[in-house]
């Protein structure tokens, strides 16, 4: 599984990160956290579109958000 830790930084750096991991691992499931509702609604909108289904949960210091292929 594969991690992305964009805590700390505004969009669009997680949705360009988050992208960036979908196209180099496909089919493969991945964890984003971030720390924003914003971009915990970005990323989960780029998932979607990718065919990708989140599921969210709240953390301490933000979200994760767990991306799996349809």
């Amino acid at each position: 599984m594969i991690e992305i830790d964009v805590r700390g930084y505004s969009c669009p750096i997680p949705v360009v990160n988050t992208k960036k991991a979908i196209k180099e691992n496909p089919g493969k499931e991945l964890i984003v956290l971030v720390e924003s509702a914003v971009s915990r609604e970005n990323v989960t909108r780029l998932a979607q579109s990718e065919g990708y289904t989140a599921q969210v949960e709240e953390t301490d210091d933000g979200y994760k958000l767990v991306l799996k292929p349809k």
